[in-house]
């Protein structure tokens, strides 16, 4: 008898291009764990996003938002 052929691990389909640096990723937000789920982002960041992009951004341009706007406005979260 043969053994059950080990899973092969196959990344996650992109999905998304990412509306800022055009890099494709995938949003995970619809399966319920997401890698941005795991930042926190200040509300001032949130309202700015909400009101300049109309879907998700991959993780590496909210991390770079995030601290970009730390460096410019130390004082908002």
């Amino acid at each position: 008898m043969n053994p059950a052929p080990a899973a092969i691990a196959r990344p996650l389909p992109l999905n998304e291009d990412c509306p800022r640096c055009g890099q494709p990723f995938r949003c995970g937000v619809n399966d319920g764990h997401c890698a941005c789920f795991g930042l926190e982002i200040g509300e001032a960041l949130r309202q700015r996003l909400a009101r300049d992009y109309t879907s998700c951004l991959c993780v590496a341009c909210l991390r770079e938002l995030k601290a970009q706007q730390a460096l410019e406005n130390p004082e908002i979260p």
